[in-house]
């Protein structure tokens, strides 16, 4: 079913990130939450989790360090961050919205599934708090255009915030890597397809050792109309729905014809 719309002006927002309480997104991020006039409560890996997934760390403790007022560190992955916030940090008072980044770096298609932005927003819907997970594209070696982000971050939010959309669905949107006289609007998109992580890197260490680097991904664009890389290439801000259920429906239809329906 449909959630409510979500009165910023009256909401508790958790912000999150991957990139690691230190990365310029967060900040910007926790700046655009406390405008909405919102209970704002950070809560972000103590260093950079980039592409650890949905990764949950349970085979040692987890330490929370208090920065300050509403303002934390954990010792652990993005998944993790959202876990102790919703479950221990902000107990007494659930977050009523999640939003996770600005990542430095576009997830898009297949990224996804690597992404700890994307991986803590999910962890928030899981635990039944609507999540949005924002990221700002950028072309290595270049900077990111942050401002792009900035201008635009604020009136996305407000706008998927008066919509609503379902419980099971985290929302994923991506700033192109435009300047902001180049953003050509917000569309809805599906989640493309590329290939990633074919750039390995062979070398040897001073003792002589052969080690592998998984270097940038290998972006191949996605040419059909209507995905979010067709989209971001093109100057659109991109906003995906991203659904839990990952079961392929046509697939289980098909399985019935062979299978049985267990009893």
């Amino acid at each position: 079913m449909f959630a409510k719309p979500i009165d910023l002006s009256k909401a508790r927002i958790l912000v999150v990130n991957d990139d690691g309480i230190a990365s310029p997104g967060i900040a910007m991020l926790e700046r655009i939450a406390r405008k909405f006039g919102a209970e704002v409560c950070v809560v972000a890996p103590e260093s950079e989790q980039s592409a650890v997934s949905h990764s949950l760390t349970i085979r040692r403790p987890l330490r929370v360090h208090r920065l300050k007022q509403n303002r934390y560190t954990v010792d652990g992955t993005p998944t993790d961050c959202v876990m102790l916030a919703i479950q221990e940090i902000m107990r007494a008072a659930p977050p009523t919205l999640c939003l996770s980044g600005i990542n430095r770096g576009g997830n898009l298609a297949d990224d996804v599934t690597y992404s700890g932005t994307i991986a803590a927003a999910m962890e928030a819907t899981i635990l039944g708090v609507p999540a949005i997970a924002l990221s700002q594209n950028t072309t290595p070696p270049h900077p990111a255009k942050w401002a792009t982000a900035q201008k635009h971050a604020a009136s996305v939010i407000k706008r998927l915030a008066r919509l609503g959309w379902r419980r099971d669905v985290l929302m994923n949107v991506n700033f192109p890597d435009v300047t902001n006289a180049r953003v050509r609007g917000v569309v809805r998109t599906v989640q493309g397809r590329y290939k990633t992580g074919d750039d390995i890197v062979r070398n040897t260490d001073p003792r002589g050792q052969t080690y592998y680097w998984i270097g940038a991904a290998t972006r191949g664009h996605d040419d059909r109309r209507g995905t979010d890389i067709w989209a971001t290439d093109r100057g659109y801000i991109s906003v995906t729905p991203l659904h839990l259920d990952l079961t392929h429906r046509a697939t289980l239809k098909a399985l019935a014809r062979h299978l049985p329906e267990a009893a």
